[in-house]
């Protein structure tokens, strides 16, 4: 198999002399050319864990390879007559050049890495790796989008923090209790459930509710596959409160030794079902994607997709009360707070007990939660910052219509989430400039 993969790159890199004498290279020729050839690179997808990652770099003789045929197409892209392309081929044309670039700056880095790399790559976080922080600004772009920087997403989620705050402040006051009297409230054991069946009731309950309120607002949304809610039993996952397999159409909660907050209910099904990762994932199902939008995936827009849809919980959640978005609030302080932790301990160099210093400032009574995170982070950089980052992304562009509507126009829910979902999943950049002309 090492044998024919070499000849045929011996081949490939024939076939790019061939077409690099040619001034020009049609559209049509150039997609499909990529898709193929790009598939035959054997690039290795995007893995969770930075280890993974730098485990699954290719010998220099597969890099400089690699190399030789993105710059080739790099350099067709730069030939091709845009004004001649249709809207959907500009936006092919657009996710191209973004991967081409990005893919660039894979092969720069590993070029070095593969001079400098050690015997045994460690294994307590990126600031110990040589040349962390390069990664970390690497994986960053590759997780989030190429347009995130370190420094930006660091006062992001200051400023994240400072809102999330602000919205729970002003819940806490609209009870009319101090905050004592307030904390003991919502923690009253009425506010949780503490068997599985009565969980399981609140999810169907609420999944019938909602349904209705979405009709009109969300494209296909009563059309899609139905989804399925089951308790989680995998305790692999035991640390987040519930999760979505999208083979399985199914989102699990978990429920292992604390009682479950109802306050959860609401954003949770919402998040991870619909219209959030369930009515997404089915909804591009069902797109018909170009050769070149079938190459890449991007967690980044469907966490940020799933992010954005719970903000919508007064809007569309039915009977919504304070404690149900308290609810949503209250796991987006945590989200926030990482999105700056996830700097710190990755870029700015953050011991453990920094970061734990850094939570404590701005969540209290929930240690165990602090030293969990701080370890995923560690293992896992950049991931927790896409839910608020493509969040933050789609409420701009919501925010930025809403300015150009007379006062007494309704928001156009419909075709705004179809301008979001008409094309699959995409890069944050790429939607901004192609699809909502920015």
């Amino acid at each position: 198999m090492k044998n024919f993969k070499n000849i045929f790159f011996f081949f490939l890199l024939g076939q790019i002399i061939v077409f690099g004498q040619n001034a020009t290279m049609d559209w049509k020729t150039f997609e499909t050319s990529f898709a193929k050839d790009f598939q035959r690179l054997y690039i290795s997808e995007l893995r969770i864990s930075y280890i993974d990652n730098l485990e699954l770099i290719q010998s220099r003789r597969n890099v400089d390879k690699q190399e030789k045929v993105l710059l080739h197409y790099q350099k067709a892209l730069q030939a091709i007559d845009t004004k001649a392309l249709t809207k959907a081929e500009k936006l092919d044309y657009a996710l191209a050049s973004y991967e081409i670039n990005l893919h660039l700056e894979r092969v720069a880095l590993e070029k070095q890495w593969l001079e400098l790399k050690p015997r045994r790559i460690p294994k307590d976080g990126l600031k110990y790796v040589p040349m962390g922080k390069e990664w970390y600004v690497y994986f960053l772009k590759k997780w989030v989008d190429v347009k995130a920087t370190p420094e930006a997403i660091f006062q992001f989620g200051l400023s994240e923090i400072n809102r999330a705050k602000k919205a729970m402040k002003a819940i806490e006051e609209a009870s009319g209790l101090d905050s004592v009297a307030f904390q003991k409230y919502i923690n009253d054991a009425r506010f949780f459930h503490t068997d599985v069946s009565s969980i399981q009731q609140g999810f169907e309950t609420y999944k019938k509710a909602i349904l209705p309120n979405l009709i009109g607002y969300f494209p296909k949304v009563h059309q899609l596959p139905d989804v399925k809610i089951e308790e989680g039993k995998n305790e692999m996952y035991a640390q987040v409160p519930a999760y979505y397999n999208e083979f399985e159409r199914t989102f699990y909660y978990n429920f292992f030794d604390k009682p479950f907050n109802k306050r959860q209910v609401a954003w949770i099904y919402m998040h991870e079902a619909v219209p959030g990762h369930h009515y997404q994932i089915q909804y591009e199902a069902q797109l018909e994607k170009t050769p070149i939008q079938q190459l890449f995936s991007y967690n980044g827009y469907r966490e940020g997709w799933a992010a954005y849809v719970e903000e919508l919980i007064y809007e569309f959640g039915p009977e919504t009360t304070k404690y149900d978005a308290l609810g949503k609030w209250e796991w987006d302080i945590i989200r926030s707070v990482r999105v700056a932790m996830d700097v710190g301990l990755n870029y700015y160099d953050w011991s453990d007990e920094k970061a734990l210093e850094f939570w404590q400032q701005h969540i209290q009574g929930k240690d165990d939660i602090a030293r969990r995170e701080i370890n995923r982070m560690k293992q896992w950089p950049a991931q927790v910052i896409t839910y608020k980052y493509g969040a933050n992304q789609i409420l701009q562009w919501k925010a930025a219509l809403e300015a150009t509507l007379p006062n007494e126009k309704e928001f156009p829910w419909l075709a705004f989430h179809t301008k979001i979902l008409q094309n699959g999943a995409l890069p944050f950049s790429v939607l901004d400039a192609e699809v909502f002309g920015n």
